[in-house]
């Protein structure tokens, strides 16, 4: 699984998560909602540490991982990360590794 996040991604998540070099972000599944490869599902973000990564990119010294724990939900695709002018926060891809 590869994550991947364009710069305009990048800018979204150091402002509104005051996100900061060494900083590590956790992309996980979280009960309720619905996406395109989870129903009742949905993806969440936090600032944590990561434990036991199955997957990590850094991107202008800002770290970004998923747990082995939530491999699960992306159900063999990879993670692309853009930003969506219209809501004015990420817009979350994914593709069919």
């Amino acid at each position: 699984m590869n994550i991947t996040l364009s710069d305009d991604a990048l800018k979204w998540f150091e402002n509104e998560m005051q996100i900061e070099k060494g900083s590590h972000v956790r992309f996980f599944a979280k009960y309720g909602g619905s996406s395109a490869v989870q129903e009742g599902f949905s993806l969440g973000v936090s600032k944590d540490e990561p434990i036991e990564p199955a997957a990590e990119t850094e991107k202008s010294g800002i770290y970004f991982f998923v747990e082995e724990s939530d491999v699960w939900y992306f159900d063999g695709h990879d993670l692309h990360v853009a930003y969506d002018d219209k809501q004015e926060g990420p817009d979350y891809q994914y593709n069919k590794a």
